[in-house]
């Protein structure tokens, strides 16, 4: 049975067609991974589905009575509450509920009248058992289960919403979603601010989740973990292919060879044709016949050129730094407000070690990083970097001083001293090209802005890279030459990641963020 019947989807974003005519059904029960390169419309298409944005054309059209919610990293959420008060607005329907028991019990020690007096106490029955029923009086444990599970339960359940990072309220967000128990879930790159366990755990929980997801994500493990169907969005399309990752890409490929093959021929009968008409439309005696096939081909429909992926290329300069100590770290302790929240940290790091900071807590290895770049003050402890030691840096969060200017004037912006052809050739490199590099940074996908993020690292020659989840929103083919490209590099490295196999391929040791 189709929950989700999508028909003629046609939508233009900022003068770039991304869905012409699109199908697609979503059938009860199914768990479908959406994939596509950077900027092919996956996000937007999530907005669509969940009504955020209205499409241009076409009929979007849920099965009546579905309960579907969306995770929305951006969305706003009320920052006056607390953790466990904005998880307990999952269920905000029992609350309200057992505050009309409660004001029905307080009304019936004022009624005299027998018959009025039993009709409530029936009711009042009924409204317990459906309390009861639905596990109103475990809904503590029940939120705790969930959300330990994701790691939220380490950032204190009386913590304000209004202290927590980014990433901190998106994982607040997904355990709100989870606890509501939908019929259908949205999910826009759910790992992204999830530590490995708690990425284990939510797949262990999404295969066992009876109803329907769809789900955004650029890690090939957990698409194979958890999804049995795969949506490719690509060239104005929207296609379904049964199976997990692996399987899709065997049929992908096969697909994409035989598109290119059809797409090749087509073009050679349409230029055969067009040369007919051409050579015979001037002549009385042809141009009947030069006339019958301009009309044969004005009713041929036009395949779309398959869609090439643009490369991206990233290569980090090194500088030469003559040290084997490149940062010690010494029972650094850190944390906010003078309240730490990791014991005292050691670290050691020579001019070729690569070190893949990892956590199982949720906590701490952002807030590490950022106290290491002086943005955070530490709370006890010393840490000292080499004094000629040069650091190239790329934070977890999406910031741009100015969302608003295109690719082209934020490396302007950055390196006044580059010509124009200069900037356009190095974001080039990485997959920012041509009309692109104008648009507004706002108006550009999430796997978009880190490559114009890469991009500025890569001006600078640096003896060290700091990377805090670099993989975050790029697409398979970005992430697999930025994985090049850090194996690649001479220097040291502080990197941040929750994907082992991207983290394992490049660093030589690893440093676990324990509680």
């Amino acid at each position: 049975m189709s929950i989700l019947s999508i028909t003629g989807l046609t939508h233009v974003f900022d003068s770039k067609v991304l869905f012409a005519e699109a199908e697609l059904k979503i059938n009860n029960g199914e768990h479908a991974g959406i994939v596509g390169l950077n900027g092919a419309g996956k996000s937007t298409f999530m907005n669509i589905i969940s009504s955020k944005i209205m499409q241009d054309e076409g009929e979007v059209k849920w099965l009546n009575g579905i309960r579907w919610g969306y995770l929305d990293q951006h969305a706003n959420i009320d920052r006056s509450l607390t953790v466990m008060q904005y998880l307990e607005t999952s269920f905000q329907h029992l609350f309200e509920l057992n505050a009309r028991l409660d004001a029905l019990y307080e009304s019936m020690g004022t009624i005299e009248d027998m018959d009025q007096l039993d009709k409530l106490v029936a009711r009042s029955a009924s409204m317990q058992e459906q309390l009861d029923k639905s596990g109103f009086y475990d809904i503590e444990s029940s939120i705790k289960k969930v959300a330990n599970g994701l790691g939220v339960g380490n950032l204190g359940y009386d913590t304000s919403v209004a202290t927590l990072s980014g990433g901190q309220r998106a994982k607040l967000m997904l355990s709100k979603l989870l606890l509501e128990e939908l019929d259908v879930m949205l999910l826009d790159e759910p790992t992204n601010f999830l530590d490995i366990e708690h990425i284990d755990w939510l797949a262990k929980y999404l295969t066992t989740f009876k109803g329907t997801f769809l789900l955004i994500s650029h890690d090939v493990d957990f698409l194979n973990n958890t999804c049995a169907m795969i949506i490719n969005i690509e060239n104005q399309t929207i296609r379904r292919y049964s199976g997990n990752y692996t399987s899709f890409m065997a049929q992908y490929e096969q697909n994409a060879k035989q598109y290119a093959e059809a797409f090749d021929r087509q073009q050679r009968d349409i230029k055969k044709m067009q040369d007919y008409i051409d050579r015979n439309k001037a002549r009385a005696s042809t141009a009947g016949m030069a006339n019958s096939r301009k009309k044969m081909l004005n009713r041929i429909e036009v395949m779309n050129k398959p869609t090439i992926a643009v490369p991206a290329s990233f290569n980090f300069p090194y500088t030469l730094v003559a040290s084997k100590d490149m940062l010690i770290v010494e029972n650094l302790t850190v944390g906010y407000e003078g309240k730490a929240i990791l014991p005292p940290i050691n670290i050691h790091m020579g001019s070729e070690t690569k070190l893949w900071i990892r956590g199982t807590n949720g906590l701490g290895k952002s807030t590490l990083i950022k106290t290491l770049m002086h943005q955070l003050k530490k709370i006890d402890g010393k840490f000292q970097f080499n004094i000629s030691n040069k650091i190239n840096y790329i934070e977890q969060d999406l910031d741009f001083r100015n969302n608003n200017l295109s690719p082209i004037a934020f490396m302007n912006e950055c390196f006044p001293k580059m010509s124009l052809k200069d900037i356009r050739t190095e974001l080039a490199k990485v997959g920012i090209k041509s009309d692109l590099a104008g648009k507004a940074i706002s108006n550009m996908s999430g796997g978009e802005q880190v490559k114009v993020k890469l991009c500025s690292l890569m001006q600078t020659p640096a003896s060290m890279l700091i990377l805090d989840e670099p993989t975050n929103h790029l697409d398979v083919t970005a992430k697999e030459a930025l994985e090049k490209a850090l194996k690649e590099y001479p220097g040291a490295m502080l990197l941040v990641s929750h994907e082992p196999t991207f983290a394992s391929a490049i660093c030589n040791d690893v440093f676990d963020i324990e509680t």
